[in-house]
């Protein structure tokens, strides 16, 4: 077997891959669930000053466990993806007051970048092929248009504009 045979399912796979990551907001899915893991990961800080106790300790998990849920959801789903923006520059901010700084502002900036990144994501429309004739070589310049109905003026700029100013003779009133 040559080197050129394994390649090609490689290059087959890298290419679904792709197509498969650019028809969602992959990139910013993936920063709101490491911005919420991070924030997990510094509520476990063996650190005795960031005690939460009560309900703001369940918030403290339960800020970063709907990121990290918003991210993989975002992922999978792109048709929510305004939905899910939303909530997690949301959760982005309340995580400062619950979630140790937001992850010592890791974790928040995390959360914050990849919710406006999925706010902005709009998905890619893909056109229609063309049922008309081959496009026309570069060098070649386009014909002129045909009008596209009967109606169309078919006098010239020149004579448009050398015509003797005034109402226009189908408005002008007959007196009589």
């Amino acid at each position: 077997m040559s080197a050129g045979q394994h390649s090609a399912p490689a290059a087959g796979v890298r290419t679904r891959w792709r197509r498969w990551r650019r028809a969602r907001p992959f990139t910013a899915g993936l920063l709101i669930a490491l911005g919420g893991a991070e924030m997990l990961v510094t509520l476990r800080a063996p650190l005795g000053v960031l005690l939460h106790v009560g309900p703001q300790g369940l918030a403290a998990y339960l800020v970063p466990l709907v990121l990290v849920i918003c991210g993989v959801l975002l992922i999978t789903t792109p048709q929510q993806r305004v939905f899910y923006a939303v909530l997690s520059l949301v959760l982005g901010l309340v995580s400062w007051l619950t979630s140790n700084l937001g992850g010592f502002l890791i974790g928040m900036l995390l959360a914050l970048v990849g919710g406006a990144l999925a706010f902005a994501w709009t998905p890619v429309k893909r056109r229609a092929p063309r049922a008309g004739p081959a496009t026309a070589p570069a060098g070649t310049a386009p014909g002129p248009r045909e009008p596209v109905d009967g109606s169309a003026p078919t006098e010239s700029l020149d004579a448009l504009l050398s015509a003797e100013p005034g109402p226009a003779r189908h408005t002008r009133a007959e007196r009589g």
